[in-house]
């Protein structure tokens, strides 16, 4: 009959080893709230991904676009070349004009406007100075002749306007700014 109890009794300590019912729900229960927080994880990182991926390719398309814009550039130069001499044919100038104006059209329904900065002070920052007159009555560094003009793209500058610049080398510092009213 000992053997019996023992037996019994063994059987009951393996029952007892055995985790119970509510041990394995919480376990089960634990292991999916890790899952769930490793998919929303998943999840944002997806999202992040989409956002990044998105700008970087407007980032792309608006450099592509720049730069096929920007050829067209020179063309325009030419075009504005052109016309600035006198033509026998009025035919001639009047395609020549329209063509411009059609170049002009779609720039500018691409967000592409030309700067404006002759008579306005140099800045750097949308213009490169490739030279200077003398210019007695005005200030240094005004802009008096647009060699190539400047174009922006929406805020950005899609080309620097190419300009010369007033110089007055036989004036005195003083002069200078009582003249440009920076006195």
């Amino acid at each position: 009959m000992e053997t019996e109890a023992t037996s019994t009794a063994g059987e009951g300590a393996e029952f007892d080893a055995a985790p119970s019912l509510a041990d394995q729900l919480a376990q089960a229960n634990a292991r999916a709230e890790e899952n769930r927080e490793k998919l929303l994880y998943a999840l944002a990182d997806f999202e992040n991904y989409k956002k990044r991926a998105e700008r970087q390719l407007a980032e792309r398309l608006g450099a592509g676009k720049r730069v096929t814009l920007a050829k067209f550039l020179p063309v325009l130069d030419n075009l504005e070349r052109a016309l600035a001499f006198e033509a026998d044919s009025n035919g001639l100038r009047g395609g020549l004009e329209a063509t411009q104006r059609g170049f002009e059209a779609l720039l500018s329904s691409e967000d592409v406007k030309p700067l404006s900065v002759l008579g306005e002070p140099f800045d750097p920052r949308i213009a490169e100075a490739i030279g200077t007159r003398e210019a007695g009555d005005l200030a240094d560094n005004i802009v008096v002749e647009e060699v190539q003009r400047g174009y922006t793209m929406g805020d950005e500058l899609l080309r620097p306007a190419r300009v010369i610049v007033s110089e007055n080398p036989h004036r005195s510092q003083g002069e200078i700014a009582t003249h440009d009213g920076r006195g």
